[in-house]
């Protein structure tokens, strides 16, 4: 479906678009840590190192700070705030220089079982204040999607796969609504009750905001997850 979304979005620009593939790699920690152990009240922590040519040069910092609470078994509302800058990047850049860009964001994300498969459908809107290179900011909006599913393998190890479509939201510069699309795939390993690794292969359908451009980020993605919370009971 995002790939008929993508080809309505850029095909105004005809045989002028270019696909760009690259290479990325992607090292993340993610956590969503309960105040205290059964806690409906948690934070979240996230820090992603994102490299372009898998390793060697910069594309992007992010941290993102926020609070969580569970407000019931099956739904969990979050708020944050998110800092990132980014890097020009691979042979067409859509930026000259490094830009950093401050976010305030709102979630909530849904989660049921269907007998051994885990599923989650998240909702997430972004209010982004872009650093311009002339100096001061530029604020825009965005709404992402994320469907994804998870199912046990053998022991403590499992697959997980997701896909997340984004979408500008007025006010916003761009050549079309469409942002990008994310596919991700990978297996996941229990280290213990409350910590996990995960390795996969993510493909980042990025369309630069002039239209003429779209990104084939093919990315290596290594991350560490963890719930635990900061205080447990006795």
């Amino acid at each position: 479906m995002f790939i008929v979304l993508v080809l309505m979005a850029t095909a105004a620009f005809g045989q002028t678009r270019i696909t760009d593939n690259n290479a990325h790699g992607w090292y993340n920690y993610f956590g969503d840590h309960p105040i205290a152990e059964g806690s409906r009240v948690g934070i979240h922590l996230e820090g992603q190192y994102r490299r372009a040519s898998v390793i060697t040069r910069w594309q992007q910092l992010l941290l993102r700070p926020a609070v969580n609470f569970d407000v019931n078994k099956y739904l969990q509302v979050t708020g944050g705030y998110c800092f990132a800058e980014t890097w020009p990047y691979d042979d067409y850049p859509f930026t000259r220089e490094r830009f950093p860009e401050h976010r305030l964001w709102e979630q909530a994300t849904i989660r049921l079982r269907s007998g051994k498969v885990a599923w989650s459908t998240r909702i997430r809107f972004e209010n982004r204040w872009i650093g311009l290179l002339s100096g001061g900011f530029r604020y825009e909006n965005r709404l992402r999607m994320m469907q994804r599913g998870t199912v046990p393998l053998k022991g403590k190890t499992y697959f997980t796969a997701y896909d997340e479509f984004w979408v500008y939201v007025k006010p916003y510069v761009s050549n079309s609504a469409f942002d990008q699309n994310r596919a991700y795939a990978a297996l996941g390993y229990k280290m213990g009750k409350h910590w996990n690794v995960e390795v996969g292969y993510m493909n980042q359908a990025f369309l630069q905001r002039s239209g003429r451009v779209l990104e084939s980020n093919h990315t290596l993605m290594v991350s560490l997850i963890s719930n635990a919370p900061f205080k447990r009971k006795d």
